[in-house]
Formats: structure tokens, sequence, C-alpha cells
């Protein structure tokens, strides 16, 4: 066993480099991994500080989350479809995702926020057609409905509203009535009759929907008559008519059916400003 020099420099200088070179390796190899310790635990997720998340885990917001609640804004519910959401706000479906620079109509989400009124911009409604200075309100429905009422047949009135009530309705088909509107359970009138018996339109509008995207309705039609009404025809066995096609009162549009339904029957609802109302309030009496 060595034994520790008593003096003298040069005795020490043997002893002391076959020490000093394992004690730096030791204590090189703790300062690597004490600074690899804290590389590894430097950059946290959650930042429990300052109660903030990186951006990339933050939730993205929904596609026009900011107009949630404003007037002339619906928010998309489980089980929506774009023609749905047009019939509910008695809009043409196309129109709303035009407005909505929606690129695919089918892909809209839960929680969504779309507009469904015309854009307006500093009281001026955009649209194609003639706006009347003078009967823009303030309110975005009215201000559409008061410009666009250059699209409804003139009755001598110059109130907008009274122009776009006075349609002249006649009854869609000639079966028997089999049930009447019921706000909660049917949204119309079902008039029962044969397989091919015509269907007519209830009158003057222009077709917004023809097809059988509707659960529930079967071979639809909705035709728009001014903007404040709609009508829908469903369960229908043909469909005569297209989308963007004009029709007018008493014209045949489709020929019953029972599609998605239990018996040949015509469901026929009118829609005020996309509320169901009694159409036995507005149809002449028989």
């Amino acid at each position: 066993m060595e034994s520790f020099p008593a003096s003298g420099p040069l005795k020490r200088t043997g002893w002391t480099s076959r020490l000093a070179l394992p004690c730096a390796v030791a204590a090189a190899l703790l300062l690597v991994a004490g600074c690899g310790s804290r590389t590894l635990n430097s950059a946290p997720v959650e930042d429990r500080g300052t109660g903030m998340t990186r951006p990339a885990d933050a939730a993205k917001p929904l596609p026009g989350a900011e107009n949630a609640g404003k007037p002339g804004y619906y928010v998309v519910k489980p089980g929506d479809t774009m023609i749905r959401i047009g019939l509910e706000n008695g809009q043409n479906w196309r129109d709303v995702a035009r407005w909505n620079s929606l690129e695919n109509p089918n892909l809209i989400e839960v929680g969504q926020v779309l507009r469904v009124v015309p854009p307006v911009s500093e009281g001026v409604a955009v649209v194609t057609r003639p706006v009347d200075p003078g009967s823009v309100g303030i309110a975005p429905v009215p201000s559409a409905t008061a410009a666009r009422q250059g699209s409804v047949p003139a009755n001598g009135s110059t109130a907008p509203s009274g122009s776009d009530e006075d349609v002249g309705w006649i009854w869609p088909a000639q079966g028997t009535l089999v049930a009447g509107f019921d706000e909660a359970k049917n949204k119309g009138l079902d008039i029962s009759g044969n397989a091919g018996d015509p269907v007519v339109a209830s009158a003057d509008g222009r077709v917004v929907y023809s097809g059988a995207g509707l659960r529930g309705y079967g071979n639809l039609i909705i035709l728009k008559h001014n903007n404040t009404f709609l009508t829908a025809y469903a369960h229908n066995k043909l469909l005569l008519v297209k989308e963007d096609q004009t029709v007018k009162r008493g014209q045949k549009i489709a020929e019953m059916g029972n599609s998605d339904a239990d018996k040949v029957k015509l469901h026929f609802e009118i829609r005020r400003q996309g509320k169901p109302v009694d159409p036995a309030k507005y149809l002449p009496a028989r």
C-alpha cells in the first residue's frame, strides 16, 4: 500500500495526478447528467404559474362563434342539415351556404354559427335586386324583407309587411283532410288521396328544394313565395320541378305518394319566417 509522501511538491505530483483524473471525470459526468435532466423538464406543456397553455393545445373556436346569440344567426344543433336549417329559418339553403362561404354544405359542425339572413353592411342589404333606401330597417330581418319587396306581386299597398302577407293561397291537393295542425306534433296539414294524385303549388313561387334529403319528409318540394313565406310538400311519389324553377299557383309540381310515410298522403306546411303556422288559417274555406 502506498503512503502519502511526507513533504516536497515533486513527491505529490504522481499521486495527485492519479487522483485528480477520476475525480474530474466523475465531476464532468455529474455536470452532464444535471444539464440533461434540466433540459428534459424545461418545456412543460402547461405553464401552471400563469394558467396558460401552449397555442397548439388551445381549443380551436368553431366558425362564426363570435356571432352566437346575435339576431339573424343560427347555432347548428345535432341532426341539423342545411336543408332543415333553411326550412326552419325561411331561407333557401343554397343562400345560407353562400352567405357563410361554405365550400361543402355537407360539412357543418354542431355549435357552428351560421348567418341565416342576407348580409347587411351599414344598413344596406347586399342583394342583387334593387333596394328602396327608404324601406331599409335597422334589424337584419326587416331590412332583408324590405329590400326584396320588389319581387312580391303588387297589391296596391305601400306597406312592405302587407305586400308579403297577401299571397293568395289555394289548397295544394283535393283529398280529404286527415290530420290538422298541431304545433307540437304536426307542423302542417295531412291530406289523403291516391298514389299519383296531383299536388299543385299553393301560390306563385320559386323552388328552393326538390329532393329527398330531409328525414321524415320523403320526396319533398319547398317553395319560397316571398321573403316571409315558404311552403313544403312532403311524401310525394314523383317530383316534377327542379330547384330555382319558377312556378305558378295551381301548377302541378308533384304526384302524391307515401315516401317516408305510413300511407299515401300529402303533408303540407306553411312557414312564416321559418316558423310553422296553421295552413287552415291561410287557405280558403272548402
